[in-house]
């Protein structure tokens, strides 16, 4: 009994550690019964709990646990070397708990199967039917601003608070969930992290607690990034965990949403990924399609740009590449570089549901 005590939660750890490993070759396994099974009941039940406070508790216990753990390294550290097993297995306890309720609560949904298996699309396109979506996305852009704007060459500046903002997110989804009815975000629970300044810095502008299920946004970033970055942290709570995925459904959540600000930041979000792609793989058309842009929305992603580079740090890149190693060991094999992924969502999705897109197959 008390070998079962001591070395328990370490065990229960390494098992939770294999079970992974057979789930990453069982999408439909996991597809079936945890993202659209256990994990509905789960995120719908956190959020219930949680999301109605107008704080972030996932924050909150992220701080405790960062005291609970330095105040025990400072209490241990002279049985580190008196009783090493002792101090090793009781670190392994801890580590193990945190891993197993990781997984459990959320990390699964890694090993879920590819969205476009979901939404029967392809997931590869030509540099045509790439030209063809960014034409359309142009458009959409274009027509977008110039609602908000008389002028094609001024920025859109939205007339929310970024509280307000992240307030309107949930009716994209209202939108959204008609055409994908597992799209159903009930109840609601995205708040602005306390951690907005460090997270900044870090390079991120926004993250899902796995534990709490709440959707945290870094409230520093420009309006403009508001709908999409709010959107695509609620796809990671409707269990969604690919980084691409979550841009992806994200977007598409913008673009449906009734507001015309939303709207407008989705299909910019939208346009400059497939312009992304198309630098990578044809410059000189890059430029041309640019020249067809409002002036404004370029002014729009500049602003981005701007705040940005005003927050790099020596230390970022160190975040980045620990996070896209994170990826990697998520069953995202291309790591920070399988967002591009979206790319081959937003094509193929457009291609298949824009009834005016021309669009040679």
């Amino acid at each position: 009994m008390q070998q079962l005590k001591t070395y328990g939660l370490p065990l229960s750890g390494f098992v939770v550690f294999l079970l992974n490993q057979i789930l990453k070759s069982q999408p439909e396994f996991v597809e079936r019964f945890y993202s659209n099974g256990i994990y509905v009941y789960i995120s719908k039940a956190m959020r219930f709990v949680f999301g109605w406070l107008p704080f972030s508790v996932g924050d909150i216990l992220y701080t405790l646990a960062i005291l609970l753990v330095l105040r025990w390294l400072i209490n241990s550290r002279k049985r580190l070397f008196k009783d090493t097993k002792a101090w090793g297995l009781e670190l392994l306890s801890t580590l193990s708990i945190a891993y197993i309720a990781f997984h459990v609560l959320w990390a699964f949904n890694y090993y879920r199967q590819p969205l476009h298996i979901a939404l029967d699309i392809d997931n590869e396109y030509t540099i045509e039917e790439l030209s063809n979506v960014i034409d359309y996305l142009i458009s959409e852009a274009n027509t977008a601003h110039s609602r908000l704007s008389k002028v094609d060459s001024l920025k859109i500046e939205f007339p929310y608070s970024k509280y307000e903002i992240l307030d309107k997110v949930p009716d994209g989804y209202v939108q959204l969930h008609k055409e994908f009815p597992k799209l159903n975000y009930q109840p609601h629970s995205i708040k602005t992290s306390m951690y907005s300044t460090m997270l900044t810095y870090m390079g991120f502008s926004g993250y899902l607690n796995p534990f709490t299920n709440e959707a945290q946004v870094d409230i520093l970033i420009p309006k403009f990034k508001l709908p999409t970055t709010g959107s695509h942290e609620v796809a990671h709570q409707l269990g969604f965990a690919a980084e691409n995925e979550a841009n992806f459904i994200g977007g598409l959540a913008a673009i449906n949403n009734p507001d015309p600000y939303f709207q407008y930041s989705g299909r910019a979000f939208a346009l400059r990924h497939c312009l992304y792609d198309l630098f990578k793989r044809d410059q000189n058309l890059y430029e041309a399609k640019l020249e067809t842009i409002n002036k404004g929305i370029l002014t729009n992603y500049q602003e981005v740009r701007d705040f940005w580079m005003s927050y790099q740090n020596p230390l970022e890149p160190a975040f980045k590449t620990t996070y896209d190693s994170f990826l990697k060991a998520n069953n995202q094999s291309k790591g920070m570089e399988s967002y591009s992924y979206v790319v081959a969502l937003f094509v193929n999705y457009f291609q298949a549901n824009t009834q005016d897109l021309n669009v040679k197959n």
